[in-house]
């Protein structure tokens, strides 16, 4: 535990500049500007829950025949981002192959530290399920996706044992969080900074958004409590036997971290991927890394067309 004391001495000290150069430089990639969509939603707005961040929107596939969803969640580090960052290469892909799409904004970290967006996550899930016969979706093929934070809470949903409450009060609580499958880009697998450090290095295990997501300061990072949070965000904490299957997809070289990396540096390593895959591969589930030099790119439409035709082969035919 003494080296773990001693990323959080540094992080305390280094975490006021981190954030004000997090916009520009640390966060820089899970804020990218992505193109808009060229259509206008089918429906939008849509509240899902009482904050103000509690709402999406959602593009119809033509179809007769209920159509599977993929519900997208955008990254930012959980203190930036907007649905209407849905990456234009997937929306299309899935649209082209009669597959609706909802984007969904869900509380900052700022605004409630976890579980708060991963809990504002599932209930987008469960309200889309409660809207099935309304906006003709297929209940039972639901599909997450999103890029850094956004792909973390698409793992965190799609392991987590069912959060419906079936005895509840409030239908859209009834209704299910599982998923089919995940299709995720840059996705911290696990998102405690012990764990990160060993995994990545300690450049990536100081990011400056992970002391915000859970809301602590100073010798709190350094509690009981804390580890239980750090565990219990992580995604593969969650992964059990009959889980659904994960495509994941990295821009960042699969090489350590250089001697100079920043505070930050390697949070969307492709080693978060591996990791998962190994755990995984041991549960027979399926589970694709792919990296960018299979693509020539980042974020291709070529990418996205696999990502879907991933989702496809395991919607309830």
């Amino acid at each position: 535990m003494k080296r773990y004391r001693s990323w959080t001495g540094a992080l305390l000290l280094a975490l006021p500049l981190a954030l004000l150069l997090a916009p520009a430089s640390v966060l820089a990639q899970e804020q990218k500007a992505q193109p808009r969509p060229a259509r206008p939603a089918d429906v939008e707005n849509a509240a899902y829950g009482p904050h103000e961040r509690n709402v999406l929107d959602l593009y119809k596939a033509k179809s007769e025949r209920p159509t599977p969803l993929v519900v997208f969640i955008h990254g930012g580090g959980f203190v930036g981002g907007d649905k209407r960052g849905v990456a234009v290469a997937l929306l299309e892909a899935c649209l082209e192959n009669g597959i609706s799409v909802a984007s969904i904004n869900y509380r900052y970290s700022t605004q409630a530290p976890y579980p708060g967006p991963m809990h504002d996550g599932a209930r987008a899930v469960q309200f889309l399920r409660s809207k099935a016969r309304e906006w003709n979706l297929n209940p039972k093929a639901f599909a997450a996706s999103g890029g850094s934070a956004g792909a973390g809470m698409s793992l965190w949903i799609g392991f987590h044992d069912d959060m419906a409450d079936g005895a509840g009060s409030d239908p859209v609580k009834r209704q299910s969080t599982r998923l089919s499958a995940m299709g995720v880009i840059g996705a911290q697998s696990s998102y405690d900074p012990r764990t990160i450090e060993k995994l990545i290095g300690i450049p990536a295990s100081q990011h400056p958004a992970l002391e915000t997501l859970y809301g602590l300061k100073g010798e709190e990072l350094k509690t009981a409590r804390a580890y239980r949070l750090f565990e219990d965000a992580s995604p593969i904490t969650h992964l059990s036997a009959g889980d659904p299957p994960v495509f994941m997809f990295y821009s960042e070289p699969n090489e350590p971290l250089p001697p100079d990396a920043k505070p930050g540096a390697g949070i969307h390593h492709p080693r978060f991927g591996f990791f998962l895959k190994e755990r995984m591969d041991k549960l027979g589930i399926e589970c694709q890394v792919r990296l960018r030099e299979e693509y020539g790119g980042d974020r291709t439409p070529q990418m996205f067309r696999d990502m879907v035709a991933f989702f496809q082969k395991y919607f309830p035919k």
